[in-house]
């Protein structure tokens, strides 16, 4: 299962590199892919990884999820 999240406050690489790390730590996620320009991630799941785990991630690195997709 893949979810693409639309995140707000990254700027630049080190921002990306923050959000990648922080969503890597998630129980459940196999691989996080983020771009800057779009302001997304794309996270791959090995299990059921619910929104609210994913969203308190990336707040909690300072930056603000505001939508997430299944894809």
């Amino acid at each position: 299962m893949k979810k693409k999240m639309m995140i707000e406050g990254m700027s630049c690489e080190h921002c990306v590199r923050h959000v990648k790390e922080a969503l890597k730590e998630v129980s459940g996620v196999h691989s996080v892919e983020v771009n800057l320009g779009e302001k997304s991630a794309v996270v791959e799941l090995d299990q059921e990884v619910s929104n609210d785990q994913l969203i308190a991630a990336v707040d909690e690195g300072g930056y603000e999820a505001v939508e997430i997709i299944e894809l």
